[in-house]
């Protein structure tokens, strides 16, 4: 009450105007009543959110559960707000619980997973890209890595194949190693599963989000694996959960898989005109000598492909109450692949309990087992593709025909394989974590986790002896089987201590400390046999072969990793924000003297916006500049990569040859780390009150001590030895634009646009100029070189100058090697009269120079709508089947451009004749490579959310019914339509070989129906 006014009341009437407050504020409050309840987002309870009267100075905030307490009058107003959302306002009625779910601003201030912790966005020193649940659900696929492509800038995500269950190859931020792995550290509920680990293990309804480390600030946390980046899983819990009744959902979904537009090939009579053709050029009988109506016209791509359905279900209860929080799930995933026997089939069963032993203890665990059936496919789309129509698929008996009558050999009918053979492998995964927390004063967290994983994978393979083409050359000896075993296991220990602390008005800081403990161990087994004596046994009996002819073998593989690690956040006024972190690791791949190393880093960032000067401006709502430097590492080679190794070498005792060992390689104790040097310098903006939301970073890397195969002496007795040589940098740029277009009470219009752009360069191979890469052993080496002041890798050849148009033009180009008119024609550099691998230039790369993604989004009344693109700019793909399918002869299919070849009355045309092959070889060249530019609807989506109340469904909170459709569109220049894919992987030489074409497994186009209920 205003002092002044109170001195103004005569003295004789002051108690009876006190008497008079204290009687009405009884009413007031006899009317009041309690209002409890939580305020949650993104589907996490927040603790510290506002709880206020409007209009008062009343008020309150949520505790560490996210649940307030409150009380107000019928018909007052509360707000509810928390930093980085929008505010909301209740008017109460009779109601007692309020819960309340606050959306996003659009601003810096969400809350984002980290190494060893969360964090607000806008206290960030480091690059961290998130990608919410929402935008995984909405894409319905086997993999989660399948849900990224385009959703995180800096990450390329490349499919490397269209089979089910396929995965895919992801660089954050480029390659950062030739020998070493260049996948990101996968990290799943603070469990580190590596980077090789099966993500079809994992149900896509069960993760909450995905944080994408890219920064030395954020990775240098995991030290001598982060150089990569590091994907962060979260799976949901059950907070958001209140009352006590459980909440469950369920998830059903079917999907139809179309045949995608495939290649254009000769038509089967221009096939036999050109194979016929090829034919007497080289004076050979024509293999077709009838009128084509008389031969078979067969379309392999129809006999193999055919639409294929998806089926999925799964169900979530979670719940909690004041001491015991719970999720728990059960998927079946089914998927049959568009090319007959191959499918994947998935049980996963997850459960995630928190339990609140007291106001400062804490306990819980996550628990994922799954059950795989992956069919391997047995009838190849490669080998489809390149059988000619004419080909039957039975002889006339009705038997399976094996025999070429154009190649004079045997051929692999795939229809046979598919029907005959088996090859399916199944997993069995148990990732767990159990952890214990500990909170003694609000200052204080310590946290320690347990983490074991068993992983055990059998595969059965048999081919049977029933195969045409065994038949027909009659040397069968019966079956050939295999059994092949892994059986993995590891456990992981992280302990961490935090102390967070406000030092005075202006100055907080909070210190992590930890310590982990991991050890993997996998034992292989792999049992082969031939002369399998019955097809009904199968792989079930290899005792039933020839001895002879067995083959027994087996493997092991084991490493340990100790780590001590400590991060330090200290913020100035929060505005001026720093972060120290410093990770040791010994691990045990490396010899004594090596094994530890320390990957320290720096970061700092400010935050413009809250500078007085920008108090009086309405552009931006928050503006921040953010830089960081630091090391991280990458472990790069296997277990006992420094020891020598001994390889079976046969010898002769007495006469006999007997089994004997040699040393297969040399030993090398001084190998260590590659390591990253990385810097990072980012801008971030929220504007208009939180409808436009940008950021832009900037970065480079330098990579150094890569381990590389160099050549040594040969009077060491070996010919290469592993290194440490070598160095390459990444830099580039990323961009993401987040827009609120247009926000009305019944319509709104959101946008996302993520562009990225990496280059790399080799700037030392160890001395070497280039290093030549074996893609394919017939064309061999020269296709692909690692070159010093190039990519990683580029592709190398010939230029492709079209055909010879005369004789005269060949005499005068002073040509030694072979030429015909009509032939292929290469450019001799070097002007010695023969075009070789010595005339090899630089042909492209298959790093884009941008990625992009762009997704708009709608909202009107109860229907959602949205459509997401994605593509690259700038990428070359090295077609292989270039040299089958354009330049060879004619016992392969060719391409639909063929019709319009070189012949005499065609003379001017660039296509090589049929038969030039048999005069000139077919090096690598130009005409292999080609734009891989594509861009791609990936996904669109449409939803109608049920009016539950209005169509009185009692007991069901919400409902949404939805038709999507993934892969609808493909724009793109290339001869097999779809340039994403990997020919080799994401291992072996697959790990910097990309960009490679084979006719992959096509990727199918999905529609999809789908249904969520949550009671």
């Amino acid at each position: 009450m205003n002092l002044r006014i109170l001195l103004q009341i005569p003295p004789n009437l002051r108690g009876i105007y006190f008497l008079a407050i204290m009687f009405f504020s009884s009413i007031a409050m006899a009317h009041a009543q309690t209002v409890t309840g939580t305020v949650s987002a993104e589907g996490e309870l927040l603790p510290g959110a506002s709880v206020s009267i409007k209009g008062t100075s009343t008020g309150t905030s949520t505790d560490f559960d996210g649940k307030y307490s409150i009380k107000a009058n019928a018909g007052s107003t509360l707000v509810f707000s928390y930093v980085g959302y929008a505010s909301k306002e209740v008017v109460v009625g009779n109601q007692k619980v309020i819960n309340i779910t606050l959306d996003s601003d659009n601003k810096l201030d969400e809350i984002v997973v980290i190494g060893y912790g969360t964090q607000r966005k806008s206290d960030l020193t480091g690059s961290v890209s998130s990608v919410k649940a929402a935008e995984i659900t909405q894409v319905p696929v086997s993999r989660v890595d399948q849900a990224l492509q385009g959703r995180a800038t800096g990450v390329q995500v490349t499919q490397t194949s269209g089979a089910p269950g396929a995965g895919t190859v992801i660089r954050v931020r480029g390659g950062n190693s030739i020998t070493g792995s260049n996948e990101p550290l996968w990290v799943i509920d603070g469990i580190i599963v590596g980077t090789n680990f099966n993500l079809n293990n994992i149900n896509s309804n069960d993760i909450k989000s995905i944080e994408i480390l890219k920064d030395a600030s954020s990775i240098a946390i995991y030290g001598s694996r982060g150089a990569n980046g590091v994907v962060l899983v979260t799976t949901k819990s059950g907070k958001g959960a209140v009352g006590g009744k459980p909440q469950i959902s369920v998830n059903l979904f079917s999907s139809i898989q179309l045949v995608p537009e495939l290649p254009e090939l000769l038509s089967q009579e221009e096939q036999i005109a050109f194979t016929n053709e090829s034919a007497r050029f080289r004076n050979a009988a024509e293999p077709f000598p009838d009128a084509p109506s008389t031969y078979p016209n067969n379309d392999w791509y129809d006999i193999i492909l055919g639409p294929a359905p998806i089926h999925n279900a799964d169900i979530s209860i979670s719940g909690g109450s004041d001491n015991v929080n719970y999720y728990n799930s059960l998927n079946y995933f089914n998927q049959r692949g568009i090319i007959e026997s191959s499918g994947i089939e998935k049980f996963i069963f997850r459960s995630n309990i928190d339990i609140n032993l007291s106001e400062k203890v804490k306990a819980g665990f996550r628990i994922n087992y799954s059950r795989i059936k992956q069919d391997n496919g047995l009838a190849s789309f490669g080998n489809a593709f390149s059988i000619l129509p004419t080909q039957p698929v039975f002889n006339a008996d009705g038997s399976f025909n094996g025999f070429d009558d154009v190649v004079g050999a045997p051929f692999s009918n795939p229809v046979a394989n598919r029907l005959l053979n088996i090859n399916e492998t199944f997993t069995n995964n148990l990732l767990s974590t159990a952890y214990l927390e500990y909170k003694p004063s609000s200052k204080w967290f310590i946290r320690s986790t347990f983490s074991p994983e068993l992983n055990n994978v059998k595969q059965n393979r048999f081919t049977s002896s029933q195969l045409p083409g065994n038949l027909f050359v009659g040397v069968t000896d019966g079956g050939l089987a295999s059994v092949r075993t892994v059986a993995g296991n590891s456990w992981n220990n992280e302990n961490t201590v935090q102390y967070q602390s406000d030092l005075g008005e202006n100055h907080s800081i909070t210190v992590l400390g930890g310590a982990s403990f991991q050890k993997v161990v996998a034992e292989t087994t792999l049992a082969e046999a031939e002369g399998i004596t019955s097809d009904a046994t199968g792989f079930n009996r290899l005792q039933n072969s020839n001895p002879v002819r067995a083959k027994v073998s087996s493997d092991f593989n084991s490493f340990q990793i100790a780590s001590f690690f400590g991060r330090l956040n200290y913020s100035f006024k929060d505005k001026y924000l720093f972060t120290l972190v410093g990770r040791t690791d010994g691990s045990s791949v490396f010899a004594e003297g090596n094994k530890y190393a320390f990957f320290p880093s720096v970061a700092a960032a400010w935050k413009i916006s809250e500078e007085p000067f920008m108090q009086d401006q309405d552009l931006f709502s928050d503006l921040k500049l953010r830089t960081s430097y630091g090391r991280s590492g990458n472990q790069a080679i296997d277990a006992f990569s420094t020891l020598e190794t001994y390889v079976q070498a046969n010898t002769t005792l007495n006469g006999v040859e007997v089994p004997g060992l040699t040393i297969g390689r040399p030993a090398n104790p001084n190998l260590q780390w590659e390591t990253t040097n990385s810097f990072d310098i980012a801008l971030e903006a929220s504007l208009f009150n939180g409808r436009i939301f940008t950021e832009f970073n900037y970065y480079y890397k330098q990579t150094n001590d890569l381990l590389l195969d160099v050549a040594i002496p040969r009077q060491t007795g070996f010919t290469s030895q592993l290194q440490n040589v070598g160095s390459l940098e990444n830099k580039g740029w990323e961009f993401l634009l987040n827009t609120k277009n247009i926000i009305k009470d019944n319509f709104t219009w959101n946008s996302t646009l993520t562009l990225s752009a990496n280059r790399n360069k080799i700037l030392d191979l160890g001395g070497a100029e280039f290093i030549d890469l074996i893609v394919d052993p017939i064309i061999g080496s020269g296709n692909t070189r690692l070159i010093v002041g190039e990519s990683v890798p580029v592709f190398t050849g010939l230029n492709y100058l079209g055909t010879w148009k005369s004789q005269e033009e060949i005499d005068a180009s002073g040509r030694t090697d072979p030429q015909v008119v009509g032939g292929p024609r290469f450019e001799d550099l070097n002007g010695d009269g023969i075009a070789s691998t010595l005339d090899n230039v630089v042909l492209g790369s298959p790093l884009p120079d941008l990625i992009f993604g762009f997704e708009n989004s709608f909202t009107y009344k109860n229907w959602d709508f949205s459509f997401y693109f994605q593509g690259t700019l700038g990428n070359e793909v090295y077609n292989l089947r270039v040299r089958n399918h354009f330049f060879n002869r004619g016992e392969t299919t060719k391409f639909a451009e063929l019709a319009n070849r070189w012949t005499p009355e065609n003379p001017t045309s660039n296509i090589p004749r049929a038969g030039a092959d048999s005069v000139t070889n077919t090096p690598s060249n130009s005409e292999y490579v080609e734009d891989g530019s594509h861009l791609r609807l990936k996904t669109a989506r449409i939803a109608y959310n049920m009016p539950v109340d209005k169509l009185g469904l009692k007991g069901v909170k919400k409902a949404s019914l939805y038709f999507s459709g993934n892969n609808l569109l493909l724009f793109s220049n290339f001869r097999l339509i779809d340039p994403e894919g990997s020919r080799f992987g994401r291992n072996g030489l697959g790990n910097i070989a990309q960009g490679y074409a084979d006719g992959q497994y096509p990727n199918p186009r999905v529609l999809t129906v789908g249904l969520n209920v949550t009671f």
